[in-house]
């Protein structure tokens, strides 16, 4: 990223004219020159590569002069390669920010308690005396393994800001936020943060194969290139282990969750550690996604059961040896019978013995198992969002210690809108682990502005009433309702191998407040917006208030335009891309009815929605009271839900007095409308906002503006062919016919099938 090269050119120049004999008061005259050339060259080139990290100069001279007077001179103590790392980034971004030349500076030395020269101290107690005479104890304790501390204190009657942890990926992660509070301009003189991660594996799931192709990825081909690993280690890796330390992501699964099982080959296991090394230093593990059938696919074996006493002995020996390369190996993830992918039902095992098996193999390394509870095909004839808590809910209690059942959000798979799983409300002896998918597979792809952190919020915040009122899903999901020990989140991630790392530049703030609600599930996603604003495009008040109010609504702008009042998976079959309710109506022998749209819109001369009642399906019945009783009313079931559990007659009257039909239209009207009017709204933002940065933002909502009309007429035609209303009055007739939406096809879409 831009502060990796700005210290490594600065490095560079150095090393030059050490070279040279240049002495050292010239010497470090050229240093600051070099940077502010490259800081300038930096801020001429703002493209997206740099995230969030993108340090830009701070112009209110009392601002930066407070800061200055608060942090510099600046010291960090250690010589761990993290320590390495956090001196390039304080380096960098002071220097880019603030002006101030580089450190180290002072008199400090590891065992001393000399006066200190510094103004900002980053530093453990077990390497710095300065710390451990503070009596920090009790803090620090709270914080644990991960956590920090940002204090500002006084030494020997002096004011000092201190950084500190118990380890150096909590150093890290605490001198992230302290720059992350320059970038957005907050005070920094009398600071008393203590923060530590409320999940323990917060992970970035990679659905990424070995040929590079990403499986719903839309920013491009996969980062990894695996053919040069493990010699070749391109600099992006570092860029991308430095991006996720930022925001507190402590995990990467490699590769995608249909996995090839040649990557447990030794071919590949020595590509894997080339990218554990380099991850290591900021805090980050590596966990492979494994075919369950690998012991007969690469081992041999002529069976893959899990209670075989020889597939038992393979997967411990592979443990062995992947943790002989990789002593921080984090684990395996397994998708397991489901969508064709082979696992212990193939053998009449359970989901359980399944992953304890792999379990026992790792539990000697002190790895985990992430178990996908994303299943719907076990059952014949059963309704597909009841299938996963029927396969897992016996099970409870039964997963070894090291295991999580990785949970989707919805009971469905990623949709705009759905409810919770229920299962997040059915295993209290279980460790759940939440899944929510950041690439946006069926939110518009990386052309469309959704902010997705309405979405998770959403989810965490809602209450499954497990255990009485307030026994919210961030609650089972951070271990807290029940007490377990080992928790997680993870993010199906969006990053690919274009230039600004997501395809879209409001794309890059999805992977930030996925790891921001990691780190702490109960943070308001409205300030986190604001935050990466700030740190990303602008710092403009005026601008950020409007940038961020298109933010908080894009989601629900996205849900009016494409699956208003509950409806779900109504997209195109196959690569999801575009409106397509009608998938399903001739339907050939070998498509799965649960891959149709019919299937949950239920759309017929009647009325509209899937009948999930007692009177349906009785998906109702897994969730607790009272949702159970609310939901089994059209009354009082939330309006955004009201589809997802009701098949309704047109004629339906909402609690606003319109019809179904009519409030159908105008939600979709209203969705399109409002990304027409986001769209102009950024065009009157160009003066505050990078030009690349800007001008691709804009190609991109031209394109979600023309796409959200697309949405709207061809699911307005479609539907109006069940309930063969006319459109109220207001609404604009769609431009083409039922038949021209129809006849569309996209046969290479992005995320399509090869």
């Amino acid at each position: 990223m831009i502060n990796q090269r700005l210290f490594q050119r600065q490095f560079q120049c150095c090393r030059l004219m050490a070279t040279l004999g240049v002495n050292a008061a010239k010497f470090a005259m050229f240093a600051a020159i070099c940077l502010q050339f490259s800081v300038a060259e930096a801020a001429k080139s703002r493209d997206g590569y740099g995230l969030w990290l993108d340090y830009q100069p701070i112009t209110n001279t009392r601002e930066r002069e407070g800061y200055i007077k608060a942090l510099s001179p600046w010291q960090v103590e250690g010589e761990a390669a993290t320590a390495d790392f956090i001196r390039q980034e304080l380096t960098a971004a002071l220097g880019a920010m603030l002006g101030v030349e580089a450190g180290p500076v002072g008199d400090y030395t590891h065992n001393s308690l000399a006066h200190p020269v510094a103004r900002l101290l980053v530093a453990t107690p077990e390497e710095s005396a300065v710390i451990r005479s503070l009596a920090l104890g009790d803090a620090l304790t709270r914080v644990g393994q991960e956590g920090y501390l940002i204090k500002t204190t006084r030494y020997r009657d002096k004011p000092i800001t201190i950084v500190t942890a118990n380890t150096h990926a909590g150093l890290l992660y605490g001198t992230f936020k302290l720059l992350q509070l320059l970038q957005t301009g907050q005070a920094v003189s009398n600071l008393a943060i203590e923060s530590a991660p409320a999940t323990k594996l917060r992970v970035l799931n990679h659905w990424d194969n070995l040929d590079r192709y990403v499986e719903r990825g839309y920013a491009g081909e996969s980062i990894w290139n695996w053919h040069k690993l493990p010699h070749y280690k391109s600099q992006r890796y570092y860029d991308y282990a430095r991006a996720n330390a930022s925001i507190g992501i402590n995990g990467v699964v490699l590769n995608n969750v249909n996995a090839d099982p040649l990557i447990l080959t030794p071919q590949y296991l020595v590509k894997v550690k080339a990218l554990a090394d380099i991850f290591r230093p900021y805090g980050i593990k590596v966990y492979l996604s494994v075919k369950f059938s690998s012991p007969n696919l690469i081992g041999g074996l002529p069976t893959s059961d899990p209670l075989d006493k020889n597939v038992q002995a393979w997967w411990q020996a592979k443990a062995n040896e992947i943790y002989s390369l990789i002593p921080d190996f984090g684990g395996f993830l397994v998708k397991a019978n489901s969508e064709g992918q082979p696992g212990p039902g193939d053998f009449g095992r359970s989901h359980a013995q399944g992953a304890n098996m792999l379990a026992d193999a790792l539990a000697p390394h002190g790895g985990n198992v992430m178990w996908r509870a994303f299943v719907y095909n076990v059952e014949a004839n059963v309704e597909r969002s009841k299938q996963a808590y029927n396969e897992f809910k016996p099970l409870d209690g039964t997963f070894r210690q090291n295991v999580l059942v990785q949970v989707k959000n919805g009971p469905i798979d990623f949709q705009p809108r759905e409810p919770f799983s229920p299962l997040f409300g059915a295993m209290p002896k279980t460790p759940l682990m939440m899944e929510f998918q950041i690439t946006q597979e069926y939110l518009g792809f990386s052309t469309h502005l959704v902010y997705l952190g309405p979405l998770y919020e959403e989810v965490l915040k809602a209450d499954t009433y497990a255990k009485g009122a307030g026994s919210t899903v961030a609650k089972v999901v951070d271990g807290s309702l029940y007490g377990h020990g080992i928790t997680g989140m993870a993010g199906v991630a969006n990053i690919g191998s274009d230039r600004n790392w997501t395809g879209h530049i409001f794309g890059q703030a999805n992977w930030y407040v996925f790891g921001q609600l990691a780190w702490n599930p109960e943070v308001s996603t409205k300030q986190i917006a604001d935050d990466w604003i700030r740190m990303t495009l602008t710092r403009d008040d005026k601008a950020v208030n409007t940038i961020r109010a298109m933010m908080m609504a894009s989601r629900e702008t996205a849900v009016n335009y494409m699956t208003p009042l509950g409806l779900h998976h109504i997209m195109g079959w196959g690569h999801h891309y575009g409106p397509a309710p009608w998938i399903g109506e001739q339907k050939p022998d070998w498509m799965r009815e649960d891959w149709t749209s019919v299937y949950y819109h239920s759309a017929n001369a009647t009325g509209l929605g899937k009948d999930r009642t007692a009177s349906g399906s009785n998906v109702i019945a897994q969730y607790h009271a009272p949702l159970r009783q609310a939901y089994s009313d059209p009354k009082t079931t939330p309006t955004e839900l009201l589809l997802w559990f009701h098949h309704l007659p047109w004629h339906y009257e909402l609690a606003n007095g319109n019809s179904l039909w009519h409030e159908l239209v105008a939600r979709y009207y209203l969705g399109a409308q409002a990304v027409a009017e986001m769209a102009k709204t950024w065009d009157g933002l160009e003066a505050n906002i990078p030009p690349q940065l800007f001008k691709q933002v804009q190609m991109a909502l031209a394109i979600q503006t023309q796409e959200a009309a697309w949405w709207r007429d061809a699911c307005v035609l479609y539907f109006q062919s069940y309930s063969k209303q006319s459109l109220p009055e207001g609404f604009a007739k769609p431009k083409h016919s039922l038949e021209y939406y129809k006849g569309l096809s996209f046969p290479h879409a992005p995320g399509d099938g090869r």
